[in-house]
C-alpha cells in the first residue's frame, strides 16, 4: 500500500515536472519569436532611413552639378534680383578685370549687359579723355548775360560736349564760344514744400537725367556745374581717369563750411563746385529720379535731392578735394595759396568772393589764371615751402598764383594751413566754422607775409622749364623792429619749374622748392620741382 502510494506520488511529481517543462519550452518559443520580429523591424527602419538619406544626397549632388541659366539683366534699382545671380556676375567680372569692389562691379555688370547699344554709348576700355565727358550746366535766364562770361573762360568749342540748361529762352549771338542751350522740362507736377528755398531746385536736379536722355554716344562721365563754376578741364580728366567709368561712381566734394555740411550733409557733393557721375550710374538715376524726387518735397536744393537719390541707389560720395564749392565770403587768397595736395578741378561762387587777383575785375582775374593753366595745369596752385636760411625767411610758392615771404621760420605744418582771409558762409569770423584747419593771417605784425602775385610766364623750350614772374603786391608794410632782414626790399620773384604732366599718376607729395643765388637784392630766384632723394622741407 505504501509502495503503491509512493509510486503514485512519484508519478504525480514527474507528471507535474513534465508539464512544467512543456510550459517552459512553449514560453521560450514565444519569446524567441518576439525577438526575431523586433530585429526585423529595426532592420527595416535602418534600411528605410539609409535609402532616404541616399536619395536626398543624390538630389543635392545633381542640383550642385546642374547650372541654371542666369536671370535677365537687372539694374541696381531692381528689387527682385537674386543673390546667386549677382554673385555669379560679380565673380566673372572680377576675374576678367581684376576688380575688388564687388558691389560696384555687380551694378556695372548688370547695367552694361542690359542692351548691346549701351556698350557703344558708354564706350569700351578705361581710358577717359575730354571727349568722353558731357557737361550739364545749370543756368538762370536772369543772370545769363553776366555769368556766361565765366563759361567762356573754360569752354572749348569743338573739343567739349555739353548743354546749358535754362529756365527760359535767352538771346544768343553766333560765335560766342558757348555750349548749346536747351530749356529744362516742366516740373510743375513735382511738389516743393521748403519755405526757405526755391522750386527751381527741382529743375536743376533733373539736369543729369535730361542730359542722359539726349542719347549721346561714347560717354564715360556726366559732369554737373553752375553757370558761375570754372573748371580746369585737364585736371578734371586727370581725376576721372583714376576711376573705372563702367562702375557706379558719384564724385565731388562737400562744402568748406562745417555748418553747411551739418545742415545738408557731409555725404553730399555740392553742385556749384561740380560733381561727376559715371555713365551706368547716370542711366540708373534717369530711370528712377522722378519717382525719387517725389519722395523728398521738403529738401532745400538740387544737390541734396541728388544725394537723396544716390542714397536710394546705395552709392556713396567719392570725395575729391579739388572740387571747390567755396561757401565763403571775402578773399580766397588763404585757400588758394595753401591748396590741398590734389589737382585743382573747379572754382565756384565767383560772384560772391573778391577777384582772385587784386585791382582787376573777376573775369579779368580768372583770365590771368589761364596762362599758367596752359603752361602746367597739373601744378596749378600747388604749394611748395622752402627757406632762405641766411636771411631767416620762410617762402611759400603757390605755383601759377602767388608767392609769400615771411620773416622768421615757420614749420611746414603751419604754412600748409590756409590763412583766414575769408569769412564763413554766415559772414562770421569763426575759425570753428570750417571743415578743415586754418590759421590767423599773422600772430605778430612782423610775421605778416609779403605777397607777390603771378604776372606772366613762358616756356623755355631749350631748357624744358617754365619761367614765371611774380610781382610785389604794394600795400603798406606794418612797422617791425625785428633784426631779421625785411622782405620788403624784394620787388620780383622768379620761379623756374619743369612741367610734370604725370604728377598725379604718382603718390601724392608736395614739390620741393629751393632758393637760388641771386645777384640782386631786389629779386629772388626759386626752383620748384620733385623732391630729391632724402630731401626734406626743413631749414
Amino acid at each position: 500500500m505504501k509502495e503503491g502510494n509512493n509510486r503514485n506520488v512519484e508519478k504525480l511529481v514527474w507528471d507535474q515536472m513534465a508539464k512544467g517543462s512543456a510550459r517552459a519550452n512553449g514560453g521560450g518559443a514565444v519569446m524567441g519569436s518576439a525577438s526575431r520580429n523586433l530585429t526585423r523591424l529595426m532592420t527595416y527602419a535602418i534600411l528605410c532611413f539609409a535609402i532616404t538619406y541616399l536619395i536626398y544626397s543624390l538630389n543635392l549632388l545633381l542640383a550642385a552639378r546642374s547650372c541654371p541659366p542666369l536671370p535677365p539683366p537687372c539694374d541696381a534699382t531692381c528689387p527682385n534680383s537674386s543673390l546667386s545671380a549677382a554673385t555669379t556676375i560679380t565673380s566673372r567680372i572680377a576675374v576678367a578685370q581684376g576688380l575688388g569692389n564687388e558691389t560696384s562691379v555687380s551694378r556695372a555688370a548688370a547695367d552694361s549687359s542690359r542692351a548691346p547699344e549701351n556698350k557703344a554709348m558708354a564706350g569700351e576700355g578705361r581710358g577717359t579723355d575730354l571727349k568722353h565727358i558731357v557737361f550739364g550746366i545749370a543756368a538762370s535766364s536772369s543772370l545769363w548775360e553776366k555769368r556766361k562770361e565765366y563759361i567762356k573762360l573754360w569752354w572749348r568749342p569743338g573739343q567739349m560736349r555739353g548743354t546749358v540748361w535754362l529756365d527760359k529762352q535767352v538771346g544768343r549771338r553766333r560765335g560766342e564760344g558757348l555750349p548749346p542751350v536747351r530749356i529744362s522740362g516742366d516740373t510743375s507736377r513735382f511738389k516743393y514744400t521748403n519755405r526757405q528755398g526755391h522750386r527751381s531746385a527741382i529743375r536743376i536736379s533733373r539736369i543729369v537725367s535730361e542730359t542722359v536722355r539726349l542719347g549721346l554716344r561714347d560717354v564715360h562721365w556726366f559732369v554737373m556745374g553752375d553757370d558761375d563754376t570754372v573748371f580746369v578741364p585737364e585736371n578734371l580728366v586727370r581725376v576721372l581717369s583714376r576711376y573705372d567709368h563702367r562702375q557706379f561712381y558719384y564724385i565731388g566734394a562737400p562744402s568748406e563750411s562745417h555748418l553747411q555740411n551739418i545742415y545738408f550733409s557731409y555725404s553730399m557733393a555740392y553742385g556749384g563746385g561740380g560733381f561727376a557721375i559715371s555713365y551706368p550710374l547716370a542711366r540708373a538715376l534717369e530711370r528712377m529720379q522722378d519717382r525719387c524726387i517725389q519722395r523728398y518735397p521738403g529738401l532745400y536744393g538740387s544737390d541734396d535731392r541728388m544725394q537723396a537719390c544716390m542714397a536710394e541707389l546705395g552709392v556713396p560720395l567719392t570725395k575729391e578735394p579739388g572740387f571747390h564749392q567755396y561757401d565763403v565770403y571775402g578773399s580766397l587768397f588763404g585757400l588758394l595759396a595753401a591748396h590741398p595736395v590734389a589737382p585743382l578741378v573747379s572754382l565756384h561762387h565767383l560772384d560772391v568772393v573778391e577777384p582772385i587777383f587784386p585791382n582787376v575785375s573777376r573775369v579779368a582775374a580768372l583770365r590771368r589764371l589761364l596762362e599758367p593753366m596752359r603752361l602746367d595745369s597739373a601744378s596749378l596752385m600747388q604749394q611748395s615751402v622752402c627757406y632762405d636760411q641766411k636771411r631767416e625767411w620762410t617762402v611759400s610758392v603757390s605755383w601759377g598764383y602767388a608767392v609769400q615771404i615771411f620773416r622768421g621760420i615757420f614749420s611746414p605744418r603751419e604754412i600748409e594751413m590756409p590763412s583766414r582771409t575769408f569769412l564763413n558762409w554766415y559772414r562770421r569770423a569763426d575759425y570753428t566754422a570750417y571743415a578743415f584747419n586754418t590759421r590767423p593771417v599773422s600772430r605778430h605784425p612782423c610775421q605778416k607775409p609779403f605777397v607777390f602775385y603771378y604776372e606772366k610766364g613762358r616756356l623755355d623750350r631749350k631748357a624744358g622749364v617754365t619761367v614765371s614772374r611774380y610781382g610785389k603786391f604794394r600795400v603798406p608794410a606794418p612797422s617791425c623792429r625785428w633784426k631779421i632782414a625785411s622782405p620788403g626790399i624784394v620787388q620780383v620773384v622768379e620761379v623756374s619749374k619743369r612741367p610734370d604732366p604725370l604728377l598725379w599718376s604718382k603718390s601724392p607729395r608736395r614739390n620741393c622748392c629751393r632758393i637760388l643765388p641771386s645777384a640782386k637784392n631786389e629779386s629772388v630766384s626759386i626752383e620748384v620741382g620733385a623732391c630729391r632723394d632724402g630731401e626734406l622741407i626743413v631749414t
